[in-house]
């Protein structure tokens, strides 16, 4: 398969995981990505347990298909490799805290001096603008500040965050988005271009439907637990041995499911005929509905809706995940090549060109893994990487 990103070097500043998602997808496109790192490496790495080798799985899971350099831009030595590099990257990826480019000197009019038609890309949690521009953001933060942790777990409850980094990755798939649009634009223009991706804008986008609802009725939504409030059935139910969710997203789906639990009859119950009806009545129909589930086998129960055509799925676990045939025969959990674990595998790119995933063949780098590698890429010779590594301009892995 033709990698569409062939020929575009990256230059990765980024740290934690929105910033390295962005450059992991771009890598798994075709791009070549440069992991710079600062003295002690991407914090990320520290972020366990769980560990698998001496990285956390979160940065496992953000970092292939890179390698990684070591620079002390805080050294103006380290600053002027960096110079050189971003003059040969097409795109440069940064994600530190407010000011901080300015002050280490690779923010974005320093990088436009050397290469015109940089594309540059700021991961930053607030934005550049607002009263709390200058702010540390993380995905807790933002799940708390964006409302999202207002409507996630169950009524009468604590607040909860949700289980999966989802503004992180969120933030990382809108600056790959963009970074790619920058790049057909450059294409047809030549012009380079300064984009922002902000932790914050990503968590308002999740819950776009729940503020929508907020302005046309003034009622401030609350967490529903598996269900939703505006569609019913449409929630978790517990069956006698497990728990499944169940899709009712129409009115013929519906008739469909009372009719594959023998309640043909509410199918027909002026309560129940309409969506707003059943919504009106949610209570009611969920009692109804959770007393005939609960009877049910997990297995019979997926069999019987499947045989009736109404949407629905087991609740799993992480371990039934990996093991279920349709995650293995996607090719989602694929095996890769890894020097220092053994039976190593990550997640694919979830997406498919021409009937192929795109992927790299790198693991992630161990910090300062091609330190060396990359000096001489850039033109330094021996005796001039040695000095840097002597210095403290520049590290290596051991």
């Amino acid at each position: 398969m033709t990698s569409s990103l062939d020929g575009i070097r990256v230059c990765d500043l980024t740290q934690n995981l929105a910033g390295p998602l962005c450059a992991q997808i771009l890598g798994d496109l075709g791009a070549e990505i440069i992991k710079v790192e600062a003295p002690g490496g991407d914090p990320g790495r520290a972020w366990g347990p769980p560990f698998w080798g001496s990285d956390s799985t979160l940065f496992l899971s953000a970092n292939r298909n890179k390698r990684s350099i070591i620079l002390d831009l805080k050294n103006p030595e380290a600053r002027e490799i960096l110079y050189r590099l971003a003059k040969e990257s097409d795109v440069l990826v940064q994600s530190a805290r407010f000011g901080v480019p300015e002050r280490l000197g690779y923010d974005y009019e320093s990088i436009k001096a050397i290469r015109d038609d940089i594309i540059y890309m700021s991961v930053s949690a607030y934005g550049d603008r607002g009263p709390m521009r200058e702010f540390p953001g993380y995905d807790p933060l933002m799940q708390a500040f964006s409302g999202i942790m207002s409507v996630t777990g169950h009524p009468g409850g604590p607040p909860a965050r949700v289980g999966g980094s989802v503004v992180d990755y969120g933030t990382g798939m809108w600056a790959t988005i963009a970074i790619l649009s920058a790049l057909r634009t450059r294409d047809a223009t030549g012009r380079g271009a300064k984009l922002d991706a902000a932790l914050l804008d990503t968590a308002v986008g999740w819950v776009s439907y729940h503020l929508s609802g907020y302005f046309a009725t003034g009622d401030v939504p609350g967490p529903m637990g598996s269900a939703m409030d505006s569609i019913v059935p449409y929630q978790g139910f517990q069956t006698a041995d497990g728990s499944v969710m169940i899709s009712g997203g129409s009115d013929l789906i519906f008739v469909r499911l009372c009719n594959a639990l023998g309640l043909g009859e509410l199918g027909e119950d002026p309560r129940f005929l309409t969506n707003p009806d059943r919504v009106a009545n949610r209570v009611e129909l969920i009692e109804i509905l959770e007393d005939q589930i609960k009877n049910h086998a997990t297995e019979d129960l997926l069999e019987l809706m499947h045989d009736h055509a109404v949407p629905c799925s087991p609740i799993q676990n992480m371990a039934e995940v990996a093991a279920h045939p349709q995650v293995v025969e996607a090719g989602l959990l694929p095996m890769a090549d890894h020097p220092a674990i053994s039976n190593y595998q990550d997640v694919a790119l979830p997406l498919r060109v021409d009937g192929e995933r795109p992927r790299g063949d790198r693991p992630p780098p161990a910090a300062g893994e091609h330190t060396s590698e990359i000096l001489g890429e850039l033109g330094y010779g021996e005796e001039e990487v040695r000095g840097f590594l002597e210095r403290g301009v520049a590290f290596e892995s051991s």
